[in-house]
């Protein structure tokens, strides 16, 4: 089997629910179920975040005139049902029932005609960045599939490949023997933002003149960082917890 990862980074106004998370940032949503046929998607999805923020998130899921994962650049007539299934103060869970019309595209469908039956998802989007990661067989086209994201696209958002390997670890981890799991762009964010001073306090630079140098928008540079220092965070936790369970050696 194997595993690629990529992230969308939709510009303002071209995706409702990635307009809604930028507007709260710390909420996000990440996938808990999706499947898809050739003609017929479900996914269920889990969103955190302030009560304001996820009021936010259940309009851009429920109140659109076409589905938030269509890549389709205008209203394309598909048919789409979102519900609420659970929420508390800071949790929303959604579901939804998405039948595309011919000139729908989403990545499941495309990733169906190019990389076969078979494929599973996972996505998480924070602001206007959302990442996929697919496990596949290995026997399609990534390529292919790549070239028709990318066509698919066109101008409504980035689109960066993140990772591609033979599938295990986590989404967007890297293939270096690092032991913490950061993909080449993470670490590459994490030590210019240590060269240049962006840890000390006072910060020498802001995370825009940062962006700036690295060549990257600034909430490209951000969500890197920030999933950089989760990862460092989830790995340190880890190391603790390993020591605090190891005999003791008289």
């Amino acid at each position: 089997m194997r595993e690629l990862v990529f992230a969308l980074e939709y510009e303002p106004g071209r995706n409702r629910v990635a307009d809604a998370l930028a507007a709260h940032p710390g909420a996000r949503v990440r996938s808990l179920s999706l499947h898809a046929t050739d003609d017929h998607l479900w996914r269920v999805d889990h969103a955190t975040g302030t009560p304001a923020a996820l009021a936010a998130v259940e309009v851009a899921f429920t109140d659109g005139d076409y589905y938030a994962d269509c890549l389709a650049t205008e209203d394309c007539g598909a048919t789409q049902t979102t519900r609420v299934l659970d929420r508390t103060d800071d949790t929303l869970v959604l579901y939804t029932d998405w039948e595309p019309t011919p000139v729908c595209a989403s990545v499941p469908h495309l990733a169906h005609e190019h990389l076969g039956d078979g494929v599973l998802f996972e996505t998480r989007h924070e602001g206007r960045h959302y990442t996929w990661r697919l496990i596949h067989s290995g026997e399609g086209d990534v390529g292919a599939f790549f070239d028709a994201l990318r066509d698919a696209v066109g101008d409504v958002a980035q689109t960066e490949l993140l990772r591609t390997a033979n599938a295990s670890g986590a989404p967007g981890e890297s293939t270096t023997d690092d032991g913490v799991g950061l993909s080449a762009e993470q670490e590459a964010a994490l030590t210019a933002a240590v060269e240049h001073g962006y840890y000390e306090s006072p910060r020498a630079v802001d995370a825009g003149e940062l962006a700036a140098h690295l060549d990257v928008p600034r909430s490209t540079l951000t969500y890197r960082l920030r999933r950089a220092e989760e990862r460092l965070a989830e790995a340190y936790v880890s190391r603790d917890r390993s020591a605090d369970a190891s005999p003791a050696v008289y």
